[in-house]
């Protein structure tokens, strides 16, 4: 089995993902449950958050996938009885889920209004609504499902997942940087709602990694890097993207209430150094 970075040990604890089938949030899952904490994967993809289930499993850990939509209470409510029922009360929950759409994306960085392309003003307002939502209410009706089982419990965590958005607006994709920067913003409200109730809550910000997902903003058919990736690599001190593994151990620290017991409101980001550079 794969080691943890950090020796963090969540033994009896029951962790709840969100969006597990994905790239990140499905190494978050393993990531837990290698630490000893039983996992209960939920995605909208069964299948998916399945997969990722039976490596955990076959790793000797304990894991249940459950199909979930974030954006529906009743299907929240739902699992948060499912999980009660298999594994036992949440005592992490990480809002994993997330995405953007590309008819809430324009083509181009600047407005041209003569340039063929889709503009501003050739935004879906539903699609915009759709991204928004999902990242911003997918994070809200979850945290509204489990978090009933975290009051007043001794070392319960939420841990919400940014992004580099949240500081500043990226080009092209307004309503994924709003929403994200609307996550940020929760988190730390919710970090004061909570505070009295004994729940912890924070958030990661992650700067550019490159996956599956993202590859073909990110790289040409031939390999070759896109202008988009030359403009994020100018832009991150160190130079390059970074690699999945090198969230572990954010995320370990801030679910780990001996190491972050009195970190709360706190959004980390883990980008190389993109948030701290100005440019110059």
């Amino acid at each position: 089995m794969e080691k943890n970075v950090l020796s963090t040990d969540l033994s009896g604890k029951v962790a709840v993902v969100t969006g597990a089938g994905g790239v990140l949030c499905s190494r978050f899952s393993k990531v837990l449950a290698r630490a000893g904490a039983a996992v209960a994967l939920l995605d909208l993809d069964l299948d998916a958050a399945q997969a990722v289930a039976d490596e955990i499993t076959a790793e000797g850990g304990r894991a249940v996938a459950i199909r979930c939509n974030v954006l529906d209470r009743a299907e929240c409510d739902t699992s948060a009885a499912a999980v009660l029922g298999a594994l036992g009360r949440c005592d992490i929950l990480v809002n994993g889920a997330g995405g953007n759409n590309p008819a809430a994306t324009t083509d181009g960085e600047y407005y041209e209004p003569d340039a063929d392309t889709k503009t501003f003003f050739d935004l879906d307002p539903k699609k915009v609504g759709f991204v928004f939502d999902l990242n911003f209410l997918g994070t809200l009706i979850p945290t509204q499902a489990f978090a009933q089982q975290m009051v007043d419990r001794e070392g319960c965590c939420i841990l919400n997942v940014a992004s580099m958005n949240a500081y500043r607006p990226l080009t092209k994709i307004p309503a994924y940087s709003g929403a994200k920067a609307a996550v940020k913003n929760f988190t730390e409200w919710l970090a004061v709602h909570f505070s009295r109730a004994g729940i912890r809550v924070n958030a990661v910000a992650p700067g550019f990694f490159s996956t599956k997902q993202n590859a073909a903003l990110l790289w040409n058919d031939d390999g070759t890097p896109t202008a988009r990736t030359g403009k994020i690599l100018a832009a991150t001190p160190m130079g390059r993207f970074g690699k999945p593994e090198e969230l572990d151990g954010a995320l370990l620290f801030l679910v780990d209430n001996d190491a972050a017991g009195f970190i709360t409101g706190v959004t980390l980001p883990v980008d190389g150094g993109f948030n701290a550079y100005s440019g110059v």
